[in-house]
């Protein structure tokens, strides 16, 4: 029977050579994944809504979703370096709170990274599909879709995500280094769109700058104000969080952990208020508010079609790296709930020529692939948010009760004003979670429901969590 109240220590030299994690990622590894999983489809998408629901202030938008996730990332970056343990949030709520805390998490966890990485599989897949179509290819409705938009399988969806899966599985160093190539294309394409629409900037088009002014209330049905849309702008800036899921494989955690995460919101957060601006200077805001694929229709209105076509390129190029962040750190997160005992222990191994968890790399990808194929995700793709935003929340805390109880321990990266920059995280996660759809926070508490008669059924079984260390 396992104690719901038990924290474990950190006893990463008492585990066995297959069930440890190889270190062999540097800063810039981990800089690049960070950026990797935050530069998404989000930024393709998200200036078009953003603007919706604030106008020109979607620039502020971005700054304000960007400052909550700053302090949560700072957060993280204590923590992490303090518990250079892979698993992220999981892993610190159960050394810091307890194993029950640790398994909402972690269950809360492996719904993001799933649903991220399935939708982002099957947005992949709607891009390539474009692409073939508009070069004479045209793949059968009943491989190309999922069952709920009149097709059999998503087929492409299925094998991006095993393609990722099975780079992961040759080894985590090759594949960090394919994905920071990627990211380069990805940034690449970004500061190309602002070059070419800077020349058109103009700042009468900012005026008036906050049309439906900052905190988020209700208009002709729809909420708006700049709050409003950095609840739905949050979305592009998670997945930070994937570096500390990369704690055992650093070679040098106490200075990548905080580098890699501090710089990778700073990076994303320069990034979107840059595309942001040169978008609303570029153009009247009210031309693409309601498009789904706002830089693209600015530069054909620009007169810029071969720009825009290029960017839709290298998006289809590197977008897969979004799912190899999100697919290494829910593989992680499984590993180290497994070797806990909180999921099957044999699922905990890594492969001894390649140093990578290759058996449950391969089984969170069979997982995964059956979402993105054929599962319709449109309305339950904001749980993601809604399990980012509580993992967040935990990271918070932990740093938290952690100063709390050693004030005085010497820490390898500490928060600023932790008493500020702590509770602005927990606040401001909070006041986000609540501006999602009533119906996302309900999926959210019944999704955990189902967590715990999961917990409580396993708890009956022969499995031991870790001592406790006090």
């Amino acid at each position: 029977m396992r104690h719901w109240n038990r924290r474990k220590p950190v006893e990463l030299d008492a585990l066995g050579a297959e069930h440890r994690l190889v270190p062999t990622l540097s800063w810039w590894h981990l800089t690049a994944l960070g950026v990797g999983a935050i530069v998404g489809t989000g930024i393709y998408t998200l200036v078009g809504v953003g603007a919706n629901l604030a106008g020109p202030s979607v620039i502020l938008s971005f700054a304000v979703a960007g400052l909550i996730c700053a302090c949560a990332a700072l957060c993280y970056a204590e923590v992490a370096t303090a518990i250079p343990a892979s698993g992220s949030a999981y892993t610190y709520s159960y050394v810091v709170i307890g194993e029950l805390v640790a398994w909402i998490i972690g269950w809360s966890l492996i719904l993001e990274y799933s649903l991220v990485v399935s939708a982002v599989a099957v947005g992949w897949s709607g891009y390539v599909n474009g692409f073939l179509s508009g070069v004479g290819l045209h793949l059968p409705p009943t491989i190309a879709l999922a069952p709920h938009a009149g097709g059999v399988i998503n087929l492409p969806a299925v094998f991006i995500v095993f393609l990722v899966a099975g780079m992961l599985a040759l080894g985590t160093r090759e594949s960090a280094t394919v994905n920071a190539v990627l990211v380069v294309v990805k940034i690449v394409a970004l500061a190309l769109f602002v070059a070419v629409a800077l020349p058109h900037f103009d700042l009468g088009r900012f005026q008036p700058f906050m049309p439906y002014g900052f905190i988020a209330h209700d208009v002709e049905g729809t909420q708006r104000g700049v709050m409003a849309a950095a609840a739905i702008i949050f979305f592009a800036f998670y997945g930070f969080d994937a570096i500390s899921t990369a704690a055992e494989e650093t070679k040098k955690p106490e200075r990548d952990l905080p580098i890699s995460i501090v710089g990778s919101m700073a990076i994303c957060t320069l990034i979107y208020v840059g595309v942001a601006a040169a978008a609303v200077g570029s153009m009247s805001y009210l031309e693409y508010a309601n498009s789904a694929e706002p830089l693209a229709l600015i530069l054909r209105r620009l007169g810029q079609g071969s720009v825009a076509v290029m960017i839709g390129a290298a998006a289809v190029v590197a977008l897969p790296t979004v799912i190899l962040a999100f697919l290494f750190g829910q593989s992680r997160i499984f590993f180290v709930m497994a070797r806990d005992n909180l999921l099957p222990r044999s699922l905990a191994k890594v492969s001894a020529r390649t140093g990578a968890p290759v058996r449950i790399t391969m089984a969170t990808a069979v997982l995964v692939g059956i979402l993105a194929g054929l599962v319709p995700l449109d309305a339950i793709a904001a749980l993601a948010n809604a399990g980012t935003l509580a993992a967040f929340i935990a990271v918070a805390v932990c740093m938290l009760l952690m100063r709390r109880r050693d004030p005085q321990a010497n820490r390898r990266f500490s928060v600023p004003l932790p008493w500020v920059v702590g509770p602005l995280a927990i606040l401001g996660c909070l006041y986000l979670f609540w501006s999602l759809p009533i119906q996302t926070r309900l999926f959210f508490l019944g999704w955990n429901v189902l967590g715990l008669i999961v917990y409580a059924a396993l708890s009956r079984g022969s499995g031991k969590a870790p001592p406790s260390p006090d």
